[in-house]
């Protein structure tokens, strides 16, 4: 790394710098409001469960948060692709496995930098942190220290202990494995399995297969030295050992003749295009080297179209990404109360990543991913890294397993419940986003930004660019824009965008043309038309969505709301059918992700405009891959009162339950009602909402604004929104609140809302 960051580095750091330094924090479970909450917390109610726990230690998973814990740790050894940097130089690279840990399993990931490499210092550090964690997860240690150290702690701990690096490496790539020979019709105990690399991934990937069934004397190992052959003492240890051969070959061309899979885990370039053609028919090439792999799945195409590829690379089919099972195997282990992860539990693992790629896509996926999921094939091997169901699948089965094999001390006795908590937390844990950037990504979508000026637009558009999600196009004067780009330290904005100067355009007298055409019998004049053409830059944007040369827009950072929803009426319009617009804000919190509908537009809407919003916002929720649940919020409680908003939320009820009777949809109710299903049934016991709202329908835009952003500042959610519905092309106003973030993910949701429209370089209307 120079002394000059770049652009990515420059983001990079001010990502971890600030508000607050790092990307952990601790948050308290309980209460602690008043001096009964402190009495209880700590002294003297402490007391009781110390007591308690030092009787039964068992009892410490029932009144601390340990059976939820996991330490992260390290010695530094062998950090990502930068080597031995130190124990203190990857506590950014622990805290980001920790938060990855609550991210997709809601498990509490502590990192644990542990300055020491001598593998006995090491082991003792760690072995007597066990009354704090329910289990540990070892990360980036060099082998074949690895091997050693998690040995010694797995013989002298009563709790989970995994190196990632090693099992989560393998379970996924077994999974690959076990699904690509399914497909090329070949059985693991019959297949010839070559490696490039014998490090810890690379030797606990064979293990892991022997264990399913591969045969030991059809595994040739190679390393830098060549091939592992009995009689050879450079670079030997007793685990690569294992995998010598009793051969005359000496090198990876040697080795590949007649393979019928590859396994890279070394460096790049190092396999040929001439070693994959002598492989075996149908043959698998994992080329797993990151950034960069052994081959590029391009060239594997061209020698051996036969060939079934994986990488570890995002841009690129059958991703070999640890993330698929490691925070969902603890999840299992921890929730049955693990001794340990043995073999059968990360064969469950394999068993449960492997089956839910077979699986046909759900709804809710396919709708998340913008109806275009891949099925079961070729280049759809093992799921998506952001397939909601994975924790669905591989928690339990992992419970299952560790109870089969007599390690759960607290085996789950009711799975079906368990099924349905891990299910709602899949819901509350705020990953919707990810598909709607999954789907955005690799978009030639062209995204007008109506502020093309103001620096959150263009470092959103910057790593919009960077991240491939869609062609931005900034309406600002040139000058201005690149002043504010250097200033930013961007690097791609304004080169690589085109921009659109309302100070010298050549399209600008078809411009006003178009926009008189519109709104010339609304009381505006062709001077005027002319004035707000070069000085609008809403209308700006919209007639450039208006006439093809943009699929989707995006406003709103400068000028308050309604003036650029007036814009968009004016140019975009309403789509058929539908008689108003509306705007519906997404929060996600900690606990909760909730829509809101409506929070900025329709001041006092009629029961017909609450009926067609929430259809409409049904409909965009649905495009999350999320069943809507919707809620109709008033002051009163099925009946209870009889004011004038109640009453249009029961109307707006009868008419959703005609034009829409498959929409799971309730009211009128109170918040609490909405939010909480234990206080709603005894109020209504057969209520047709089912579990918690997430669509929160209010009476006014006063009740929905203020809702919002009271919500957002008690409870820190991130705001994604407002999102427009309604209108007769892909159109987005934010709040001027707006975020660079917020500005990028409502990037995402214009182009999926383009795509989805099969707007994407459709021509215009002029």
């Amino acid at each position: 790394m120079t002394d000059e960051p770049t652009a990515g580095e420059d983001a990079a750091l001010a990502y971890h710098k600030l508000n607050p330094p790092g990307k952990l924090e601790i948050r308290a479970t309980k209460p602690l409001s008043t001096q009964r909450d402190l009495s209880l917390a700590y002294s003297p109610g402490v007391a009781v469960p110390c007591l308690r726990i030092a009787k039964d230690p068992l009892t410490a998973f029932d009144y601390t948060a340990r059976g939820n814990v996991v330490a992260v740790v390290t010695n530094g050894t062998a950090v990502l692709g930068l080597g031995a940097i130190g124990a203190l130089a990857s506590k950014p690279v622990m805290e980001g496995k920790a938060v990855l840990f609550k991210k997709f399993a809601n498990i509490d990931g502590i990192d644990i930098e542990v300055d020491e490499t001598n593998i006995d210092k090491f082991v003792e550090v760690v072995a007597a942190l066990e009354p704090t964690f329910g289990g540990i997860n070892l990360e980036d240690i060099r082998g074949p220290d690895c091997f050693e150290i998690e040995e010694k702690l797995k013989a002298r701990m009563g709790i989970p202990v995994f190196h990632d690096d090693q099992h989560g490496t393998a379970i996924i790539v077994s999974a690959a494995i076990r699904n690509g020979l399914l497909i090329q019709e070949k059985s693991l105990s019959d297949v010839k399995i070559v490696t490039a690399g014998a490090g810890a991934a690379a030797l606990s990937c064979l293990n892991l297969l022997l264990e399913l069934g591969a045969r030991l004397e059809n595994i040739i190992v190679t390393d830098i030295d060549g091939v592992v052959y009995e009689g050879r003492d450079t670079g030997m240890d007793p685990w690569k050992a294992k995998f010598a051969r009793a051969t005359t070959m000496r090198t990876l061309d040697d080795a590949i003749d007649g393979a019928d899979i590859f396994l890279g885990l070394s460096a790049a370039g190092v396999l040929k295009p001439q070693m994959v053609s002598k492989m075996a028919p149908n043959p698998m090439v994992l080329a797993l080297a990151n950034p960069n792999p052994e081959i590029m799945p391009e060239v594997v195409a061209e020698v051996r179209p036969d060939a079934l590829m994986c990488t570890g690379r995002s841009d690129y089919p059958n991703q070999v990404n640890n993330v698929l099972c490691f925070p969902y195997l603890f999840r299992g282990a921890l929730d049955a109360g693990a001794t340990g992860i043995d073999e059968s539990m990360k064969k469950a693992a394999v068993e449960a990543i492997a089956g839910l790629a077979r699986e046909r896509p759900s709804e809710e996926v396919a709708r998340a991913y913008g109806g275009t999921v891949k099925t079961f094939g070729p280049d759809y091997l093992i799921p998506a890294p952001f397939d909601p169901r994975l924790i669905l699948r591989i928690a339990p089965a992992v419970a299952r397993a560790a109870e089969k094999a007599g390690l759960a001390r607290r085996p789950i006795a009711d799975m079906e419940a368990y099924v349905d908590q891990l299910n709602r937390f899949v819901f509350r844990s705020g990953s919707i986003m990810k598909p709607i950037f999954a789907k955005a990504a690799g978009s030639q979508c062209r995204v007008v930004y109506a502020e093309g000026e103001d620096e959150r637009v263009l470092r959103a558009a910057e790593i919009a660019l960077e991240e491939g999600l869609c062609s931005p196009i900034l309406i600002g004067r040139r000058r201005v824009v690149e002043h504010r780009a250097k200033r930013a330290g961007l690097k791609r904005v304004p080169d690589a965008v085109e921009v659109i100067d309302p100070e010298d355009d050549p399209r600008y007298r078809e411009y006003v043309d178009t926009y008189f055409g519109l709104v010339g019998r609304r009381g505006i004049s062709p001077e005027a038309a002319r004035t707000v053409v070069r000085t609008n830059a809403t209308v700006i944007a919209a007639l450039a969505v208006r006439r093809g040369e943009a699929d989707a827009m995006l406003c709103g950072v400068e000028s308050p709301f309604a003036t650029h929803v007036k814009a968009v009426r004016d140019v975009i319009g309403t789509a058929e059918g539908v008689s108003e617009l509306a705007a519906m804000s997404l929060l996600l919190g900690d606990r909760s992700t909730l829509f809101l509908l409506d929070t900025q537009v329709c001041v006092e809407p009629s029961p017909d405009q609450i009926a067609e919003m929430t259809v409409l916002a049904a409909d965009q929720i649905s495009a999350f891959g999320i069943t809507p649940r919707v809620a109709l919020l008033s002051a009163s409680r099925f009946g209870s009162r009889d004011t004038e908003s109640a009453r249009r939320m029961r109307s707006a009820l009868h008419r959703l339950n005609s034009i829409a009777p498959g929409l799971m949809v309730d009211g009128e109710m109170t918040g609490e009602d909405a939010l909480n299903e234990v206080v709603r049934q005894r109020a209504m016991p057969n209520s047709t909402l089912d579990g918690e709202a997430n669509l929160l329908v209010f009476p006014n835009i006063d009740s929905a604004h203020i809702s919002m952003t009271l919500l957002k500042e008690v409870t820190n959610a991130l705001h994604v929104g407002p999102m427009m519905l309604g209108t007769a092309l892909p159109a987005h106003i934010v709040t001027q609140s707006a975020t660079a973030r917020g500005v990028l993910n409502m990037t995402a949701v214009a182009v999926v809302d383009a795509q989805s429209r099969g707007r994407v370089g459709k021509p215009g209307d002029a």
